[in-house]
């Protein structure tokens, strides 16, 4: 493609969300190994710690194997060229949480919120705009809202303090029209901040979500290494690289230290690449989170219950990330109802 290129800021997740694929046991020293080898292809921002942000390692969602501050320090400690990000949830994690996080040198804090609770967001903008770091925030189950009421949470964000603002396809259910659709109308909503497109691959989309997403103005894309990440994965980070190269955007990202990242990424952290099951292809057409499978399979098998049903359950109850006790709930029901 001639021509000068647009710049796209890749954010690598591989390190939090790609918690979820092995029950957020990943241990220091995979991280540091991983986090050596992103930062030296040149990876500009790696995210860390357990996969539902800070402060959430618990009985409920899972036990992370270290402590946020062990995550923190050696993926800082790690890193020399990319910036540090972290992850919240509020109601997992807390202002106080924010700021040790801020104390191990996080260069950026993701708060993360459902689709339309934005004002959930603003106390904990506020205390990032306050530490002086860079605040982001992400709607997530994107799909559960329309473009115009993404826009217009994501502009009551942006008016919270959020210097980037964007969304997550939480369920990977969404196609690139879709994806088009919601990244314009939050970019015309935002004053010219950077739109983050977060993509999971349920339904195989999740590259072509990616790339729509740029090509519709987003500045920042979320991938992590071998698709590492909850259910089906995520956007896989060394093929979105060099698509979104191909297709006339610049990186930064030196290819062959890319790809030498995702051979550490097989070997450290991944005993097996996702990939579309039937299982998260059901999860991802019910719009669920991902990240319920392992508990969805546990419950539904000794109940005697078909997993697909408490999916299509949970959809319809519009289940979002944090709700893992209503799993309990439907597969009771489903059982009653048999």
């Amino acid at each position: 493609m001639t021509g000068p290129k647009t710049g796209v800021v890749i954010y690598d997740a591989t390190l939090r969300d790609g918690q979820h694929a092995v029950r957020h046991q990943l241990g220091a020293t995979a991280l540091r190994r991983y986090a050596e080898a992103a930062d030296a292809a040149r990876i500009p921002v790696v995210e860390v710690g357990h996969g539902n942000g800070l402060g959430a390692s618990s009985l409920q969602v899972g036990m992370a194997a270290v402590s946020d501050d062990e995550m923190l320090a050696t993926t800082r400690a790690a890193l020399r060229h990319s910036r540090l990000a972290a992850f919240m949830l509020p109601g997992w994690g807390s202002s106080t949480d924010l700021r040790r996080a801020v104390a191990h040198g996080v260069d950026i804090v993701r708060i993360g919120v459902h689709a339309t609770e934005s004002s959930l967001a603003e106390r904990h903008l506020g205390v990032l705009r306050d530490a002086g770091v860079e605040a982001q925030c992400v709607l997530m189950m994107s799909h559960l809202a329309s473009p115009e009421e993404l826009a217009e949470h994501a502009g009551q964000a942006a008016g919270y303090g959020a210097q980037a603002v964007g969304i997550m396809d939480s369920a990977g259910h969404l196609l690139p029209a879709d994806v088009t659709a919601r990244i314009t109308a939050i970019g015309a909503a935002t004053g010219g901040r950077p739109v983050i497109f977060h993509g999971h691959n349920n339904l195989g989309m999740a590259v072509a979500n990616s790339l729509a997403a740029a090509q519709a103005g987003a500045g920042i894309i979320d991938a992590c290494a071998r698709g590492f990440g909850a259910g089906a994965g995520n956007t896989q980070l060394e093929v979105v690289v060099p698509v979104l190269e191909r297709c006339g955007f610049d990186t930064g990202i030196d290819l062959y230290g890319l790809l030498d990242a995702a051979d550490v990424a097989e070997r450290e952290l991944v005993p097996s690449a996702p990939v579309p099951t039937p299982m998260s292809i059901v999860s991802g057409l019910a719009g669920v989170f991902s990240g319920f499978k392992h508990r969805v399979l546990e419950l539904a098998g000794p109940a005697g219950v078909d997993p697909r049903d408490v999916f299509f359950e949970l959809g319809r109850r519009q289940a979002v990330a944090g709700q893992e006790d209503l799993i309990v709930d439907v597969v009771a029901q489903l059982k009653e109802s048999r």
